[in-house]
């Protein structure tokens, strides 16, 4: 078995080193937005039909909701991308290239339930920065 020039590996270190920093400033921003944003009280547990408030939308409705939850998805996701990506062990490229996808499609989410709900755009900004840093990483993977 060859090993990889020393110009691929050496992209392929700083490419895996800023996707992992990256993972971690979103994780961040994700954080800080959720702890400092009032979602207001929790979505009640209703059994049986449920009535809208007129002029409210169920989107509109649920977006805190959901942007909560994408807020924490992302920080989960971002925050176990980075560990894969800092271990020194030998890994299985597969999974790696799997996380980092899912890191990708999880920010990238949450960047857009950011730019819905308003007041987010330095989250949204970090989100997008971050899959900006998986799709370079994956391109390093070939």
């Amino acid at each position: 078995m060859t090993e990889p020039p020393k110009d691929d590996l050496v992209r392929f270190l700083e490419d895996r080193f800023a996707c992992a920093q990256s993972c971690t400033e979103c994780a961040r921003a994700c954080a800080l937005l959720v702890s400092s944003t009032d979602l207001g009280p929790a979505a009640p547990q209703v059994h049986g039909p449920v009535h809208s408030v007129p002029n409210e939308g169920p989107e509109q409705a649920e977006a805190p909701h959901g942007l909560r939850r994408a807020l924490l998805l992302s920080v989960e996701v971002c925050d176990a991308t980075c560990r894969l990506l800092s271990e020194e062990a030998l890994q299985d490229e597969y999974g790696i290239r799997l996380q980092v996808e899912w890191c990708r499609a999880v920010t990238l989410e949450c960047a857009h339930y950011c730019d819905r709900t308003g007041g987010a755009a330095d989250c949204a900004e970090q989100c997008r920065a971050c899959a900006r840093a998986c799709t370079d990483f994956l391109a390093t993977l070939g």
